[in-house]
């Protein structure tokens, strides 16, 4: 009975080291809760400051001058990335200090691939986005964020927790439907990159902790 128990442990050893050099686990709960308040943060300082208080964006450049809508639309991208930036920031420092506190390498193998397979399609997304921006098409500019964005973490769901390709799903989802409404992008903005990430980091944070 006894050899029966030890030989249970030692597989669950075995299967805890395989996981854990295989998948990158040092992503920190609370990190998507900061992330969804500042994507929160950075949408109702385009609502406030860039938009004077309109939701429907592409209306409200519509009736610009060309001059003044073009500056505009980039203090809306200058938003966005601001935006990205502190969530990138936010990211590595409770995952670097999560990997710490668990005594473990933040840069690894697997680290690596994970960024990677991270970059690729938001890099791909950002030069579209802008592409997006040159020719005018501000109304799908959200949805395209969304959708690159779902399709980052999706490619690098694989290279840690579960969560993480759920997510990406759900971040497409709600990218999609918002190019059937595109004058309400500032909402699933909210909703995708604000209130998802929340819920997602306060599952991970009870689940793993941290």
């Amino acid at each position: 009975m006894k050899s029966d128990t030890k030989s249970i442990e030692d597989i669950k050893a075995i299967r805890k080291i395989m996981e854990e050099s295989s998948r990158f686990l040092s992503l920190s709960g609370l990190s998507g809760v900061f992330i969804g308040i500042t994507a929160i943060a950075g949408a109702l300082v385009a609502y406030f400051f860039i938009l004077d208080g309109s939701i429907h964006y592409n209306e409200y450049f519509r009736n610009l001058p060309a001059e003044e809508s073009f500056s505009l639309r980039w203090q809306l991208i200058s938003d966005a990335a601001i935006v990205l930036l502190l969530s990138v920031l936010l990211a590595l420092f409770f995952s670097i200090k999560k990997a710490k506190r668990d005594g473990k390498n933040f840069w690894t193998p697997i680290s690596r691939r994970l960024l990677i397979n991270l970059l690729i399609p938001l890099f791909t997304g950002g030069v579209f986005v802008f592409i997006l921006m040159l020719q005018n098409n501000i109304q799908l500019i959200v949805p395209c964020f969304l959708i690159f964005y779902g399709l980052a973490l999706v490619n690098a769901g694989k290279f840690t927790f579960g969560e993480i390709f759920y997510l990406g799903i759900l971040e497409i989802i709600t990218g999609l439907v918002s190019a059937f409404v595109p004058g309400w992008g500032l909402i699933f903005w909210i909703f995708g990159f604000g209130i998802l990430h929340i819920i997602y980091g306060l599952a991970m944070f009870r689940k793993y902790g941290a």
